[in-house]
């Protein structure tokens, strides 16, 4: 039982962070984004906290929430059972009673009017790094427990990647990228550098190539940020590193280790969730019709969109699954399959650690050709 009021509880937790960190004061936050509310990561204490929460506090921020372990409207199509289906609404249901808005996606990026400059506490890996480098947002790698504390206070203790000091580059890499699928496999090798920050120099990348890197980097090395040259927004606004490494040809061994060696069981594609780009990428190759299965995961928002609509009737047409509020990491779903092949590195990363499944790589384009062939 809580004795404190939920509101008491959150600042007191967010003080006892901020004291462990050397945090001079509490700073105000625009927006929350709360990660681990899969029933399969939290369980029943989880779930009982969060009920008990949800009794006395009220969120003062707007606060959106990572995916959960299933899509709420298929997850028997998911082979989801009716108690975890139970156990997850009841989750849900706790985080709207206290005001959270159940997006259920990992790329809040996209429906968050933030800005450079802004304060927020967000809790979602890819998220974190996504904010922090490319848009020039500031936020912590918070943990769920205190992104809901600070969606309950407005608050957040001001240490880590909202001190200037603390987002200066400290190792430049020269990247060699030369083909699809290169930056997400980029990000593996960069998370595990000896660095905090990143500062990177390459050819101009896409958004969705930064995207996938920094995703891939965060889950190998827990990084928070990185800076591209001339790209991303603070990449002039402190001392560039003069110590180098270089990564080109590491690309290309760690792709031809990761690629499939049998034929998958699975193509997932959507971690972190697709957008509206990928999803039309991927309703064309559907019309070929898929031999191996194909699950994309994504936001049910983006789905209101008529011409995104279409892509995922042509896309279950042609054989696949397009599922939402959920994603192949935090869903036990993917437990059924022995061997899964992504075009992300985050999901190589985590889906052998966290699902115990057998991962493969290869870009999109190459997932599809598996899939539509139904050999590798």
């Amino acid at each position: 039982m809580i004795d404190l009021s939920g509101e008491e509880l959150c600042l007191k937790l967010l003080s006892a962070v901020g004291k462990a960190f050397d945090a001079k004061r509490m700073v105000k936050v625009k927006s929350v984004h709360i990660s681990g509310i899969s029933y399969q990561n939290i369980g029943d204490a989880g779930l009982e906290w969060i009920e008990e929460l949800s009794r006395t506090a009220k969120f003062k921020v707007r606060a959106t929430v990572n995916p959960a372990g299933m899509d709420i409207e298929r997850w028997r199509e998911m082979g989801i059972d009716e108690e975890f289906y139970e156990k997850q609404m009841r989750i849900l249901n706790a985080l709207k009673r206290m005001g959270a808005k159940l997006e259920m996606s990992c790329t809040p990026y996209y429906f968050e009017r933030v800005k450079i400059g802004d304060r927020v506490a967000w809790a979602e890996s890819n998220a974190v790094i996504y904010a922090n480098s490319v848009i020039g947002v500031r936020t912590n790698r918070e943990s769920g427990i205190t992104a809901i504390a600070s969606a309950v206070t407005g608050l957040t203790p001001e240490y880590g990647m909202h001190l200037d000091e603390n987002r200066v580059a400290d190792l430049k890499v020269k990247l060699e990228l030369k083909r699809e699928g290169d930056a997400a496999i980029a990000g593996c090798l960069i998370g595990e550098l000896e660095c905090k920050v990143p500062y990177i120099v390459t050819r101009k990348l896409r958004e969705s190539e930064m995207k996938a890197m920094g995703a891939a980097m965060a889950a190998t090395g827990g990084k928070a940020m990185f800076h591209v040259e001339k790209q991303t927004p603070e990449w002039d606004c402190y001392k560039i590193p003069e110590e180098t490494v270089e990564i080109g040809e590491e690309i290309e061994e760690l792709r031809r280790e990761r690629y499939p060696v049998e034929k998958p069981e699975l193509i997932a594609i959507g971690c972190p969730h697709c957008y509206a780009g990928e999803i039309i990428k991927i309703a064309e190759f559907a019309k070929k019709g898929f031999k191996i299965p194909v699950w994309v995961f994504t936001c049910r928002r983006l789905l209101k969109n008529d011409v995104i609509a279409r892509a995922k009737d042509l896309i279950e047409k042609g054989g696949g699954k397009v599922f939402c509020d959920t994603c192949m990491v935090v869903s036990p779903a993917t437990e059924m399959f022995e061997s899964v092949m992504v075009d992300s590195g985050k999901a190589l990363t985590y889906l052998p650690k966290l699902r115990g499944v057998k991962a493969y790589f290869g870009s999109l384009e190459e997932c599809m050709k598996v899939a539509i062939s139904g050999k590798v």
